[in-house]
Formats: C-alpha cells, structure tokens, sequence
C-alpha cells in the first residue's frame, strides 16, 4: 500500500509540472477593465472570460509556440503568438472595432440610400414612393435638402450649381446622357427607371477624388447584386404600360424592362397650354446581366429609349406660336467588374459607351446632333487592415460632338473632340470608433485645353457622442464647360469650384438630423455676348461667383406607428458673373429659400399606402427691361402639394393613383418680355407657367413571382 501511495503522488507531481498558469488582464484604450472577454488558446478547449476587473486565469497542458486569442464584442480581436511559458501577467489592450454599426461614418455632402449603408437617408423604396416623383429618381432628390426647385427643367439643380454640374454613374461608370431631352417649359426625365436599382448615393458636394467633371454634385446609381426570385412585373398606366421580368440561374441572372409612353389619350382628356402636333411618345429598354465568378461579380447594362414630339408653344413675339419638333434616339452601354484579388487587394473596373442622335426643328430651322462618348475606367484598392484602406486608379473620358444648323440662309457645321485623361488617389484613416479621415489627390489632363488640374480632397469625420458626429470636408473640382459651349469655341479653360463643408449629424432609432453648412467659390466660369450661345459669340473664362448656405434635414419612421415623414430646408446665398451677365447676380434657377415635406402612411384596414409631398419655394430672379437692373425682380413663391394612394387588391395586384399640384397652385416660373416697346414705351410681358398646374395618374401593377407575395410598390 505504501508503495501505491508513492506512486500516485508522483503522477500528480508531474501532472502540476506539465500545467501551465496563463493569466492577465484586457483593458480598453482608455485603460478601464474589459468585462465578459473571451481569452483561449486557439484549437483547444482551454480559456477564460475575463472579471468585473479584466482579470482572467486558466491552465493548459499545452507546450511550445501558441495562438492566444481575444475577443470581446465591438473591439477589434487580438492575438498573441508565444511559448505558453511566457503567456503570465500580460497586460492586453483592446482596440475598439472601427467597422461596427454605431463607428463613425464620413457623412459631409452626402445623403445614402441603400439598404445595406450604415446611415441611409432614404431607402430605394422612398426613389418610387414619394408622391411628388411620379418614379422618377430624380423627383425623389429634389424633396432632399441642398437641391433648387425649377420645375420647367426637372434636372437636379445643386447648391447653386446649374444642371450641368452634377454628373451621374451607374456602377461607377459614366452616364453621358443622362436625362430625356426636351423642349422650353416641359420639364424632362431620368432616362433609367429605379427598376434595376437598389443603391444610391446623392453627394450635394466634397465628394471623393475617384468621381471628376462635376462641378457641385454626384449621383451614384448601383445596379441589384442579386435579385432575389424570378417574378414578371405588368403595368398598365394612363399614360402607357411597362413590363419587367427577372430571370435567376446559379451563378447568374437576367433582368430587363420596357415601357411604352404616349400621352396622347390623356391630352385628350386633360388638355394643356400646348398645342400639340404630335403629343410625346416614347419608348425605353433596359437590362442587367450579372455573372458570379470565383472572386467577384461581372455585369452587363444597356439601355435603349426613342422619343418624338411636335407641338407649338405661345409666343409673345410671334403671333402663331413657336414650332417646334424632336426626335431622339440614345443607347448606353455599361459593363463594369468588381472583384478580389487576393491578399487584401481589390480591383472595380469597366467602360461605358453613349450613342445620342438629336433631330430638332424649330420655326425654320434645323438642327441635327449626334454624341458619341465612352469612359474607361480602372480602381484598385488596398486593404491593410480595418484602419488603414487605399484606393487609386486611371480612368479615360472620350467624346465626339457634331452638330449641323440650317435654315434659309445659314448652313453651319460645328462640334469639337476632347479626350480627358484622370489619375486619382485616396487612403482612409480610420483612428478609432470616434475618428475617421480620408485624403484624397485628383489629377485631370484636358486635351482640348492641352493643360492638367490637380485636385486636393479631404473630409474629416469626429463622433461626439453615441448617436452624433460632425464632419468637414474640402476639395477642388474642375469640370470643361459643357457641349453648347465646346460646340463653338475650344480656347478656354476647365471651370473650377472649392467646396467647403461643415455638417452635423444624429441618427437615433428610425430618427436622422442633418445640418451642413457649406461655401463654394467658383473660378474660370464661361462668359459670352449675346442673348445665347452662338457661333459668331466671343467666349472667355474670365466668369466666378460664390454659394453658401444652410441644409437642414429631418426624418422619422419609428415616432408615430405606420408613419414615415420627412422635412428639408434650405437656405441659399449665391451671386454669379457668367454666361452674358452684366454684373454679378442670383442666377434665374437659384431660389433662397426651399422647403420640402414628404408623409406616408400605411392604413391596415383600406391595405393602402398614401403619402403627400409638400414643396415650397422662394420667388425666382428675373430681368424686368423695363428698369434698368439686372435680375433684381423676383416671381411669387412656388407652391405645390402632390397626393398619392397605393392601393392592394391581392398580395401581388396594385392599384395606384397620384396627382401632382393637388390645390391647384397657379404658379409661375418666370415671364417672357417683347423684343420691342409698345405705343407707351413699355415691354409687355406674359407669365411662363407650367403646360398643365395638375397632372393625374392612374395605374394598375401586377406581379407573378415565385412566392407569390412580391409587389411592385418599390416601383411606384
């Protein structure tokens, strides 16, 4: 028995010998003690949770060079390669996960909506069911803080800036052509319905160095990754019918759709101000491809659309009216990659090509345009850890415009070809959870101008508490004039602004505050003689000007059960010396004040949605000849309530009615003053009001999907 007994006590004498004691204690950066935190040693079963004072102890039988790991949730893991022997008293610190839903996020000039973004602004669903956008992503915008009311136009109007400074991509790659052409006081439409698209992103201004040639604004529409089943969508509207379907394989998917517009029938019914040879008609094609392949998604977009009209417009200097007809024809190409390259390293890359053919006559005259453009594009990107990102890449812009002019007297063959080289840079800084900075270097080579532009960027973003941050941000853009000016005349220079941005920003359980401030001087704008653009007109880029102003932003879609609500305001100070200005002025499409505010309810017992869009905006500067000042008289404030109801007949079948203009506000965009004095000395003027002060829509959306549950009211 004694001989047993000295046995045992030997085996457990080596036994205590071959444990090891790992211990010590994980803090923040702050040096406080990390509760709950999970320290093992990675492929075994041996470890620890750390104490209310950020100790732990355990023991392991293991020996040699081991992986400690810890863990601990919104704190970036940790881990230590050592011989266990030396794995004692250790002193770890955690540092906090910068990439965890409530990290700060760069938010100065930029407004998301994707489902996926940490801070959406809005939803792709709010693109087609604000009431006042009639599904056009580009009305959705415009009840947005930092956008221009003009609604004789329809295009974005940003901070001042004129329609032609904000550019638009798909998937990154230029879209030349983005909007429908039209004629004076017809506002046009986004050509690309929000069928195809679940992500935007709106930057009103100091937008990253990867995005060039716009002087205020970007727009980035992404196209869907992955539809979610195979479903066919049918519409039937009183101003033509659309059709969509969507078919998934396993590693790829097809999704196209077409409408068909002719408003003909309804100017039967609700006529206008217009008397219309030939009411618009239109037709528009559009499809995605995608294909998964082993590291990364490939995709294909084209689109198609062709439209007509004729009609003749009131003229106060022409008896009989203005005539004027359009036909237009566009095609889009876009193929784009986006994809991994293996040790942290990126690559998003593609090309876009834009074929736009306008036939225009107006009175006597006939002018014919043709556009032929592409952009190349290159970016890869560099992920050292979760801190520290870099991206940089080269893209090529190329376009060919000509146009022909003829009338009885005049037959004039102009346009110009330009190539833009760009180079860009840009590395994110990210400090901690409360701290974030990005950098960023743009460098642009115009062949037309034979010169080079660099452009320094920067945005700062510092959290000050759980739910709020503030962000700053700089930056240089440069842009050529557009193609009404390069058509006539080459020997300029590429306009310039300098955006600078303070923004404040709270998100707080289904509640969003923004507040930006913001300046933008503007150098080397186009400046001519005359009443318009011309041939025979001097050109110089002698022109600037200034915008600043005041964006606030507020929405809520968790304070009231079934209610979702928004409210915009902005404020905007601008002067410019440009185009055929006598004198620095508030140009005629700025407005001082705008305010937008947008309500959907959903009712249970009527299975509706309805919604109101309410727009306000100040009076819009105009040229009274019959003083002797310059843009110093303004119009009566716009004023517009839109209504819509969405109603569900069955799980897939819709029935929806909008109107714009529901009151009946009389508003008016501007006037039109004679060429010549009457028998008093006097101009005579007429008002330039909208060709209807209400529009009516009705339609009827079904949808056949696998599930038998999918609708179309993220298209309506």
């Amino acid at each position: 028995m004694k001989y047993l007994t000295t046995i045992i006590s030997l085996l457990l004498i080596n036994l205590s010998f071959a444990q090891t004691t790992i211990s010590g204690k994980v803090v923040d950066n702050k040096n406080q003690p990390i509760f709950g935190a999970n320290v093992y040693l990675d492929g075994t079963y041996d470890g620890a949770t750390s104490d209310e004072n950020g100790k732990f102890s355990f023991t392991t039988e293991e020996t040699g060079t081991q992986t400690l790991i810890i863990s601990f949730l919104s704190y970036e893991t940790k881990q230590i390669v050592e011989d266990v022997s030396k794995l004692s008293n250790l002193q770890i610190k955690l540092r906090e996960d910068v990439e965890t839903l409530d990290a700060v996020v760069l938010s100065a000039g930029t407004f998301e909506a994707n489902d996926n973004s940490k801070v959406s602004v809005l939803k792709p669903l709010d693109v087609v069911t604000t009431a006042s956008a009639l599904g056009d992503f580009v009305g959705a915008l415009q009840t947005l803080p930092g956008t221009s009311n003009v609604a004789e136009d329809g295009r974005l109007f940003v901070r001042g800036g004129s329609a032609d400074e904000t550019q638009i991509f798909i998937d990154g790659i230029r879209v030349f052509t983005p909007y429908s052409p039209t004629t004076n006081n017809i506002p046009t439409r986004g050509r690309y319905s929000p069928f195809l698209f679940d992500g935007i992103t709106f930057s009103t201004g100091g937008y990253s160095s990867e995005y060039g040639q716009a002087l205020s604004s970007v727009l980035l529409l992404n196209t869907i990754d992955e539809p979610d089943q195979e479903k066919t969508d049918i519409g039937i509207m009183t101003v033509g019918a659309t059709l969509g379907n969507t078919q998934k394989w396993e590693k790829s998917s097809l999704s196209f759709n077409a409408s068909y517009i002719n408003l003909a029938p309804y100017l039967a019914v609700f006529e206008d101000r217009n008397d219309w040879e030939t009411p618009y008609q239109g037709a528009q094609g559009e499809t995605v491809f995608r294909q998964k392949l082993n590291s990364g998604m490939l995709k294909f977009y084209a689109a198609f659309d062709t439209s007509k009209f004729e009609l003749t417009q009131d003229d106060i200097n022409l008896e009989e009216g203005l005539d004027f007809k359009l036909n237009n024809n566009n095609f889009y190409l876009n193929t784009s990659y986006k994809g991994a390259l293996g040790n942290n390293w990126g690559v998003q890359t593609g090309l876009s090509y834009t074929y736009a053919k306008n036939d225009i006559n107006v009175m006597a005259s006939d002018i014919s345009d043709t556009e032929n453009s592409a952009h190349l594009k290159v970016k890869l990107r560099k992920r050292f850890n979760s801190r520290f990102k870099l991206s940089f890449g080269a893209e090529q812009f190329i376009t060919d415009f000509d146009e022909n002019f003829k009338d009885a007297s005049i037959n004039e063959t102009y346009g110009f070809k330009n190539n833009i080289s760009a180079g860009f840079v840009e590395a994110d800084l990210i400090f901690s959870k409360s701290l974030a900075l990005k950098v960023g270097l743009r460098a642009d080579h115009s062949s037309i101008f034979n010169e080079t532009k660099v452009a320094p960027r920067a945005a700062l973003a510092y959290k000050t508490s759980k739910n709020g941050q503030f962000s700053l941000a700089y930056g240089n853009f440069f842009q050529n004039p557009s193609s009404s000016i390069l058509k006539f005349e080459q020997d300029l220079k590429a306009q310039k602004t300098s955006h600078y941005i303070l923004n404040y920003q709270y998100v707080n359980d289904g509640k969003i505050f923004r507040a930006e401030a913001y300046r933008k001087d503007y150098d080397n704008l186009v400046k001519f003689e005359g009443a318009f653009e011309s041939f025979n007109s001097n050109y110089n880029s002698s022109g600037d000007g200034y915008a600043q102003g005041l964006d606030l932003f507020w929405r809520d879609n968790t304070g009231i059960k079934n209610l979702d609500y928004w409210i915009s305001y902005s404020y905007l100070d601008t002067e410019r010396n440009y185009r055929n200005f006598q004198e620095s002025a508030q140009p005629g499409f700025a407005t001082t004040h705008n305010l937008s505010l947008v309500a959907k309810y959903w009712i249970d017992d009527w299975k509706s949605q309805v919604g109101f869009s309410y727009g306000f905006s100040s009076g819009r500067p105009y040229t009274n000849p019959n003083t002797d000042k310059f843009l110093s008289e303004r119009t009566k404030s716009f004023n517009s309530l839109s209504v819509n109801w969405a109603y569900l007949l069955s799980p897939q079948k819709i029935l929806y009615f909008s109107v714009n203009n529901a009151l009946g506000f009389k508003n008016i965009n501007g006037y039109q003053y004679a060429n010549t004095t009457d028998m008093n000395g006097n101009f005579s003027r007429r008002a330039l009001t909208p060709a209807a002060d209400q529009f009516f829509f009705v339609g009827f959306f079904w949808t056949i999907s696998e599930d038998g549950t999918d609708n179309q009211f993220e298209n309506l």
